[in-house]
């Protein structure tokens, strides 16, 4: 069995959120619904956001995974949290340098600017992918931790 993944979404987020559960615990992966549980048109994007970041906080080296129209609200939340790296990522190269170089451990996206096929490549490339433990990035992770005391 992988490792677990926490996923969240708004409404804006919803749909796609329900195909990556699917589409995850296909993959061996458990998956943690952070909510919504169900649609709700006039749900706020920073309640899953906490959520699910308060989670990868929690649990080392956790990944999540957050959804909204575009992502921005989702990412400006979640990057609230202490312990929290989330990165807004629309493409595989950029889903793969925000592992390697930033060590990100929520990954957010929006649903109203991709496809599923994009978003599975674009999650399996975010879960996939290790930080490259080099020390340049290792020291720039390191100040941003700074900046979160």
């Amino acid at each position: 069995m992988k490792s677990i993944v926490y996923i969240g979404a708004d409404h804006a987020g919803f749909k796609l959120k329900e195909h990556l559960k699917n589409f995850l615990s296909k993959q061996g992966y458990v998956v943690s619904d952070q909510g919504n549980i169900k649609f709700e048109k006039k749900d706020d994007y920073p309640d899953y956001a906490k959520r699910v970041a308060q989670a990868v906080g929690k649990v080392k080296d956790a990944r999540g995974i957050l959804i909204c129209n575009n992502g921005i609200g989702m990412s400006i939340a979640a990057n609230k949290v202490k312990g929290v790296r989330a990165a807004l990522t629309n493409n595989l190269k950029i889903a793969r340098e925000a592992v390697v170089d930033d060590n990100a451990n929520i990954l957010c996206l929006g649903q109203g600017h991709i496809n599923k096929k994009e978003a599975e490549k674009i999650v399996m490339t975010f879960l996939t992918t290790e930080f490259s433990n080099l020390a340049r990035h290792k020291r720039r992770i390191k100040k941003i931790m700074k900046l979160e005391a």
